[in-house]
């Protein structure tokens, strides 16, 4: 062992193994891969958003009261991008003041899967509901994840260092 290196095991953190303690190039190709993952899906939806509101009942509406409403849409989502944005480096202040413990975090991860699994079996009829809005939703999304693919560190990284340093400064 180097003396750079800690005397206990380095905790494994979700979809960044261990390489968060070394941030070295495997650690980048994880967060750049994660991202262009999670984009892609994002890019996905906002393009079903789009279609969706496309085909919405707007065809029925008088040509001006189109164009009132489409740049309405157009307002919101851009007020949407921003609010994403700040709610999500509001929540990420928050959370690296009080990083959560590696083990925390696997447990609140654990804990909201199933909400994410039911979520996504409610369905297309609320979707297809909120399709006038969806635009707007979208936005929001794209606003919440750039903000959060964009930290120098993730909450789960500063909690595993603060635990580690704990732990390796009893041995």
């Amino acid at each position: 062992m180097t003396k750079n290196e800690p005397s206990v095991m380095i905790p494994s953190l979700p979809g960044l193994g261990t390489t968060w303690y070394r941030r070295g190039p495997r650690y980048w190709l994880r967060r750049t891969f994660s991202a262009l993952l999670l984009l892609t899906a994002l890019a996905f939806f906002c393009y079903i958003a789009l279609r969706l509101y496309l085909g919405a009942p707007r065809s029925d509406m008088p040509p001006g009261m189109r164009r009132v409403w489409d740049v309405t849409q157009v307002i919101a989502s851009c007020a949407a991008i921003v609010w994403g944005w700040v709610k999500a480096r509001r929540d990420l202040r928050r959370q690296l003041l009080d990083p959560p413990l590696p083990d925390a975090f696997r447990a609140a991860r654990r804990a909201g899967a199933p909400r994410a699994r039911n979520w996504s079996r409610a369905g297309l009829i609320p979707l297809l509901l909120a399709a006038p809005v969806l635009p707007p939703l979208a936005a929001w999304c794209v606003g919440w994840f750039a903000a959060s693919l964009t930290v120098r560190h993730y909450p789960s990284e500063v909690g595993a260092r603060r635990w580690l340093e704990e732990h390796s400064a009893g041995t």
